[in-house]
């Protein structure tokens, strides 16, 4: 598959005099993609009914004279304010029952039919006029559901939306439900929490201490259905008139929604990639992380969403479907300079942009879009670099985008590979342990991503896996860490894996209404293992390993007669491991992780690495990409890397 450069770039920006140069100056960069359009609704209907898509027209056709191919936004992400004022109740509200503003971004509520009508109709237009267009080759839907907390909602239309999702959930005679269901279900004995009709289910906010964690639970869950329907609203519009593939751009560390859901309505899955931005706001590092990442990013934050999108994107149709190629997976917005939201807003160091677009390609990416083309003088993005200043001069992410052109022109073909490692990543965990942490910022997210880190600093590649996942085939370590709840269905398959799974801490602690299940968990087939008691830990207070490294955060005491293998430094058990399955009881520092992975390796016939700090490697069909996100040079098994270096070596 042939990997392609673009950018995002917005017309109603700039004079229309303007377009035809930047158009060419794209195509002279080595730029095959331009997005557009995914907030120009003002500018496309300025009031109700009153069309102006001329200037698109010429906009789509400037691009496409010049060679280049659109993908073409829906801009429901911003609707005009006389969409708010036909709607007032569109808005969404917050947990403290504050409606979100005008004046932004994302200010409307998932659950509004009214608004959801909006919806349809603007993308109906849109998809009847440029559906047929040869210059539109693909599409997106809105733009980064669920950024700014936006998924939960807790208006009058979301309340309304629950109680019949609710009735869906836990059906009786006609459409009436059975609430006598929910209340078994949920436990609504405890505290008189029983509700006599289903019209008595208001939202878990405003209670006066914590909600049901079953009723909060949930409420994610429908949500996150919410947010399908709405793209899949959009999705089905736009296939009536174009065969174009569809996108949506998710964001990295946004968990509210299920994107793996959302990806089965899809034929791409991307993401918007902004390395320095998230280490400040989401990655988690402890300060001396973050200097040291300060201009170049995470080591894995972004190969993490990589992989992940990746595997959203094998849920699109074509993939369920068995079509020829790998899963189509872009990164849509890349980060080219300083960006303007993180708490700070450093430059990357000099090759990072480069390096970020390769690693890209090498976890599978079709495509790497630069945002934005030119920073905007105005409004709340005008400090957020481009590729060019706001005069039209070359920023620094020009010339390396320029570099990487130059070198995808000469550079052999990125055949994708199954990896040996598979991490299945649940977002309806990641709900689960929201509602329910047990410890002070404690998440399945993190919890994940730990173990993720340790697969990395291992020299491993993997394969990002959904709940849904039934065949493990090909691979030889499978990882199900913190999933809470678990269908029968994915304990067979991992069960019958002919691969070491590793499972815990909190495996199967739930079932589908956030109820212990009894027999206690995590009641594996043919593990004798039960979790006797639990707690989590203070952060100065973890509990060591016999073998060096800790137990952090968390850690469940076992009643058990299969196999020790890492153990406290009082002999109790950490791991245990029966047949090709282990259970790890704790939540293990990066020593223990590392001896976890080492072990697992060594059971599967993996060769485990040790690499330098901030040396990764992914490998690919052929080749294994070298990458250096540190400020110095790297001795490695592929020579001498220079900082912010990528090494291609054949395999």
């Amino acid at each position: 598959m042939k990997r392609t450069l673009g950018c995002c770039y917005y017309p109603e920006h700039w004079p229309e005099a303007q377009w035809a140069d930047d158009a060419a100056r794209m195509a002279d960069l080595g730029l095959t993609w331009v997005r557009i359009g995914e907030f120009a609704w003002s500018r496309i209907e300025p009031e109700p009914g009153d069309l102006r898509l001329e200037w698109l027209d010429r906009a789509i056709e400037t691009l496409g004279a010049a060679g280049l191919r659109v993908v073409l936004g829906t801009p429901t992400a911003t609707p005009p304010r006389w969409v708010i004022d036909k709607h007032p109740d569109m808005l969404a509200v917050d947990a403290k029952g504050r409606p979100r503003g005008f004046g932004s971004r994302r200010h409307y509520c998932f659950s509004h039919e009214g608004y959801l009508d909006e919806c349809r109709r603007i993308v109906g237009v849109l998809a009847q006029r440029y559906g047929p267009n040869p210059h539109v080759a693909a599409w997106q839907t809105d733009n980064e559901y669920g950024c700014h907390d936006t998924v939960l909602s807790y208006s009058g239309p979301a309340r309304q939306a629950f109680r019949s999702w609710l009735r869906g959930q836990f059906p009786g005679q006609g459409n009436a439900g059975d609430i006598d269901a929910l209340n078994r279900a949920w436990g609504n004995v405890f505290w008189s929490m029983e509700y006599r009709t289903f019209d008595e289910i208001d939202l878990p906010a405003l209670t006066v201490t914590e909600p049901n964690p079953a009723h909060a639970h949930a409420f994610r869950r429908f949500s996150s259905d919410q947010v399908t329907r709405f793209n899949r609203a959009q999705t089905e519009i736009i296939r009536q008139h174009t065969d174009a593939p569809i996108a949506h751009n998710y964001m990295g560390r946004v968990t509210e929604f299920d994107h793996f859901a959302t990806g089965a309505d899809l034929d791409i899955a991307s993401w918007d990639s902004y390395p320095l931005g998230f280490l400040e706001d989401r990655v988690g590092a402890d300060p001396a992380r973050q200097r040291a990442y300060a201009h170049q990013g995470d080591p894995d934050f972004q190969a993490f969403h990589h992989d992940l999108y990746r595997g959203v994107a094998g849920m699109a149709p074509q993939a369920r479907e068995g079509a020829d190629g790998p899963p189509r997976f872009w990164v849509m917005e890349q980060q080219p300079g300083p960006v303007n939201w993180a708490p700070y807003n450093p430059a990357p160091l000099h090759g990072m942009v480069r390096l970020w677009t390769w690693e890209a390609f090498a976890h599978g990416a079709e495509a790497v879009l630069y945002f934005r083309w030119r920073q905007a003088p105005f409004a709340q993005e005008q400090l957020h670099a481009g590729l060019l200043r706001p005069d039209s001069v070359e920023a620094d992410g020009f010339h390396e985008a320029a570099e990487v052109a130059r070198e995808l022109a000469d550079a052999r073909e990125i055949s994708a590979t199954q990896a040996p490692v598979a991490l299945i990543f649940d977002y309806d965990a990641d709900w689960a342990w929201t509602v329910q942490p047990q410890g002070q910022g404690l998440s399945y997210f993190a919890l994940v991503f730990d173990h993720y880190r340790a697969l990395r600093r291992a020299g491993l590649s993997v394969d990002i896996l959904p709940p849904t996942a039934r065949d493990f085939s090909g691979h030889r370590v499978v990882l199900a860490p913190g999933l809470m709840h678990m269908s029968d269905a994915l304990k067979t398959a991992l069960a019958e894996a002919d691969a070491q799974v590793l499972i815990g801490p909190r495996s199967a602690a739930r079932d589908a209404h956030f109820t212990i299940p009894v027999p206690l968990p995590p009641a594996w087939p043919g593990l004798d293992a039960t979790v006797a008691r639990l707690e989590t830990l203070r952060p100065d207070m973890p509990r060591v390993l016999s073998t060096g490294g800790a137990v952090q955060h968390w850690f469940e005491e076992l009643e058990s007669d299969a196999e020790p293998g890492l153990t406290l430094d009082t002999g109790a058990p950490v791991t245990v491991t029966s047949g090709q399955v282990t259970y790890c009881a704790g939540w293990l520092d990066e020593d223990g992780m590392d001896q976890l992975v080492a072990r697992l390796c060594a059971q599967a016939g993996i060769e485990a690495l040790s690499l330098p700090e901030g040396v990764r490697i992914r490998d690919t069909g052929a080749e294994r990409f070298w990458f250096n996100h540190t400020t110095e040079t790297v001795d490695t098994a592929a020579g001498r890397i220079e900082p912010a270096g990528v090494v291609r070596q054949p395999r």
